[in-house]
């Protein structure tokens, strides 16, 4: 296995005893809710004279309301003390509320199969903000979205497993198996969590909040202090929002539309889990080791594709005996609806990994957990609102596979408005995708451009797509300065006004836009941002290096900053370069092109001078071009 690799994590202290702790807690969690879910839905009669689905509503009630009443004191509790000591706690808890559960069952009493309920999103309302808060305290950055990922991953195998726990533990019918069960597996989530090393308090001075809509308030306020974090929470709320809606649509869609013994509802859980477990991993892979956001449009686009196909894979609703787990896989519909609810799950991956990742990179270390708790307000808003939607438009008459179309379909207004509010989130999709589909970038150095501060990139300028070639191999916002002309380019204006690319002429030209763009250069510096020019004021009409003109001088004479020399190679001849006078011409031959950035090492703003810096990027483009040309020989060879 190779150093990088995300799965190294479950070899080391910091993150296996924490990955263990938590996955036994969704395993619990989901066994238990499961469990009553089935019994809800399949063996009410045996426990209580409620309507079956007055029961469901009342249960994720009582689960989520701990959520709306106790995040923000959960938020500051664990930015206050170490967040490994209130894992163990909570941990700790699980046991005697399991124990009530098993009682419950023992008893066959609804009334404590419901405290206990409630205890447990209790229990999960304090473990989120020290789950999510701890991951940026024990992992690098490069780690934060493998780790995620394994975090995403356990949680959705924890349900998979739970959930097929439940069916077998529920099909005998003796409650003592549950009981057992539930109480074993949180006094094993106990031990294991005591391997969670100690962690040192991030806000220790922070005065707790005790009144639970003061404090709820208090952490609403901390997150909204950044626009793309809220944004980025509120994209997540919509994600439990959407599958709320559709999961708590499976069971009845199981019996009442596919006619399906109890069996069926397990086969549909589990296979929308090991999307999401899937496609949770593979965001580490398709990112590069780095927060990569371009992947949330990615994942809408799948979320409204997919639940839209499930509707039209939906039989007429049927009738006669139910059908067995055997005889709904040989019916010519099953293995369609299978695959339609595994890439929701995939899809789904690729939208809520990264978003948390964000979170975790953007916000800062000793208002984490109150920012993670205003997420769990939120995302508890949610789904309350996803159940009360989907109660009222069941009411007004919508069936259960018009329902799931309508989720698909809202999914896709919510994603367009979202991507409006933060055009970065596209246009990082829109990056990502160029180096995906159209090309292999092969990057070097790029540990040379600073993880924080302010720098000024100076790049060569081959192709209309320069700039997104260089903001898919950066982990952090870059703001381009380039020719008012390409920026005023149809349909490219709006991606180019989207990233708040700096637009320049020349003096000649348009006076007051190089005032105003020399304004701005110098502002974003001063505010710590990264800045990218390219020198040569031009595209390349030959593909060589032209030679540099003196506006970086000026730039550094404002605001003093290193530079950071780059270099692109291989876009030359691509149909975004201007090598072919004929548009025509300049359609690619094929996908998967190798091009090349090569970073060089930052330079002190009192060292630069255009010459000298032309003279460092031509090196690198030479030196990049050199590894190439070797390894072609290689290839053909």
């Amino acid at each position: 296995m190779r150093d990088n690799s995300q799965f190294r994590l479950l070899t080391e202290r910091r993150f296996l005893p924490f990955f263990g702790a938590q996955a036994l807690g969704a395993f619990n969690d989901n066994l238990y809710k499961n469990v009553l879910v089935i019994l809800a839905t399949y063996q009410i009669g045996n426990l209580t004279s409620l309507d079956p689905q007055l029961l469901t509503n009342l249960a994720g009630g009582l689960f989520i309301l701990p959520y709306v009443l106790l995040s923000g004191i959960a938020g500051q509790l664990a930015d206050r003390l170490d967040k490994a000591l209130v894992l163990k706690v909570v941990k700790a808890a699980e046991i005697l509320i399991m124990g009530l559960a098993g009682l419950g069952f023992a008893q066959r009493s609804i009334e404590l199969l419901l405290a206990a309920l409630f205890l447990m999103g209790v229990h999960s309302t304090f473990f989120a903000p020290a789950k999510y808060g701890l991951l940026p305290q024990v992992l690098r950055e490069r780690e934060l979205v493998g780790g995620n990922a394994l975090v995403e991953m356990g949680t959705f195998v924890a349900i998979l497993l739970g959930t097929l726990g439940a069916g077998l533990l529920v099909a005998p019918r003796d409650p003592s198996l549950v009981a057992w069960a539930v109480i074993a597996v949180a006094g094993a989530g106990f031990v294991v969590s005591l391997g969670i090393p100690k962690l040192a308090p991030l806000a220790p001075g922070l005065r707790i909040d005790w009144n639970p809509f003061t404090s709820t308030w208090a952490n609403i306020k901390v997150a909204a202090e950044s626009r793309t974090i809220l944004l980025s929470l509120l994209g997540i709320s919509w994600f439990w929002f959407y599958g709320a809606l559709v999961l708590a649509q499976l069971p009845l869609y199981a019996k009442l539309v596919l006619n399906g013994e109890q069996q069926i509802v397990t086969l549909l859980l589990v296979t929308f889990s090991v999307g999401v477990g899937l496609g949770s991993l593979l965001c580490e892979r398709l990112s590069g080791h780095k927060v990569e956001i371009g992947l949330v449009p990615f994942g809408s686009i799948g979320l409204t594709v997919f639940a839209v196909d499930l509707y039209f894979a939906t039989p007429p609703a049927a009738s006669g005996p139910a059908l067995t787990l055997e005889a709904f896989l040989a019916q010519p519909y099953a293995w369609r609806i299978l695959a339609d609810l595994g890439l929701v799950g995939l899809f789904g991956g690729f939208f809520i990994v990264p978003l948390y990742a964000l979170v975790q990179q953007r916000a800062r270390p000793e208002e984490l957990s109150r920012i993670i708790a205003a997420n769990s307000i939120l995302n508890a808003a949610f789904i309350v609102a996803a159940a009360l939607l989907g109660a009222a438009l069941l009411e007004a008459g919508l069936t259960i596979p018009e329902l799931l179309l309508l989720t698909g379909v809202l999914n896709a207004f919510v994603a367009v408005y979202i991507y409006t509010l933060v055009p970065e989130f596209l246009l990082r999709f829109l990056a990502w995708l160029l180096i995906h589909a159209f090309y292999r970038l092969r990057v070097r150095g790029i540990e040379n451009v600073p993880e924080s501060g302010a720098a000024l990139l100076a790049s060569n300028h081959v192709s209309f797509a320069d700039a997104l070639v260089i903001s898919a191999a950066c982990r952090r916002p870059i703001r381009f300065v380039m020719d008012h002309g390409i920026f005023r380019i149809p349909v490219l204006s709006w991606v180019f006004r989207g990233m708040k690319a700096i637009p320049i002429a020349s003096r000649k030209e348009h006076p007051q836009t190089l005032e105003r763009a020399f304004e701005e250069i110098a502002r974003e510096l001063r505010a710590g941002h990264l800045v990218c020019i390219f020198p040569e004021g031009r595209l390349t009409p030959d593909g060589e290096l032209g030679e540099f003109r003196p506006g970086i001088m000026r730039a550094l004479e404002e605001t003093p900053v290193p530079v950071v020399p780059m270099a692109l190679t291989g876009l030359w001849g691509s149909v975004f370069s201007r090598k072919e006078k004929k548009l025509w011409r300049r359609f690619p031959r094929g996908f998967a092109s190798r091009i090349g950035l090569t970073v060089g090492e930052a330079v002190h703003p009192g060292a630069v001078t255009p010459d000298a810096l032309r003279a460092r990027v031509l090196g690198l483009k030479e030196t990049t071009e050199g590894f190439a040309a070797v390894g072609r020989l290689r290839a053909e060879s």
